[in-house]
């Protein structure tokens, strides 16, 4: 009998799930979907919160469908961002994210295991850990600058989120778990830029939900990637 290379590439990333993954995923829609219906929630909005959460998920599971979403949520989220005045994650979704994620899907597809279709995951060294902290910082400083210099609505929160994004793409297309500390300090603060903006009257409540997902997300696949580097 012949193969069907699409009926196995589905097969393969939809096995490995806990129960407990996907009644977490099911509760998180319902909760956006209801949201969005009670508060008149912007359309893309949910849309850009659905997609970035399933991103999110499927890269902790190392499967690489993930960027099928990613590039969708992509989209939707640089258009909110454009709307909100927030130009740093405007240029870096559509100037970094949407190039790197392409990128990552030729990226993992090198590094898939032959039998689970999951990534191999590693982990950065100390003198990397440093290297890169110091890079953060200087390129931080120097694009809140700008951003206040070019009339952002949320400069430092804007401008640090920018590059700890750039850097956890990276990380996220290196296969490495530090990603996952990165992505822990990015998501707190942007559910809080985001919160800021919703008590100023900007409606996007479902963006809000989903980057108090994405901090969740973070904390559970860290402990998830961690496990699996430790039996190794």
């Amino acid at each position: 009998m012949a193969k069907n290379p699409l009926k196995d590439f589905i097969t393969a990333e939809l096995s490995g799930w806990e129960k407990h993954e996907t009644a977490g995923l099911i509760i998180v829609f319902l909760i956006i979907i209801v949201n969005a219906s009670v508060m008149k929630d912007d359309i893309v909005s949910v849309i850009s919160a659905v997609c970035g959460i399933l991103y999110t998920t499927i890269a902790g599971k190392g499967k690489i469908s993930c960027y099928i979403f990613g590039l969708m949520g992509t989209g939707c989220y640089s258009w909110l961002s454009f709307k909100s005045g927030l130009y740093g994650n405007l240029l870096l979704y559509l100037g970094f994210y949407f190039p790197m994620q392409i990128a990552g899907i030729f990226a993992w597809k090198r590094h898939l295991n032959s039998r689970t279709k999951v990534i191999e995951k590693k982990s950065l060294s100390n003198l990397e850990r440093a290297v890169l902290a110091v890079i953060i910082v200087c390129l931080a400083i120097n694009t809140i600058v700008i951003i206040k210099f070019c009339g952002g609505s949320s400069p430092v929160f804007d401008g640090i989120t920018t590059i700890l994004s750039i850097a956890g793409m990276y990380l996220t297309v290196k296969r490495c778990i530090d990603q996952w500390v990165i992505w822990m300090i990015v998501n707190g603060l942007s559910a809080l830029m985001w919160l800021e903006l919703i008590l100023q009257g900007t409606k996007a409540y479902a963006t809000f939900i989903m980057w108090v997902v994405y901090f969740i997300l973070a904390i559970y696949f860290f402990i998830c990637w961690r496990r699996e580097l430790n039996k190794r």
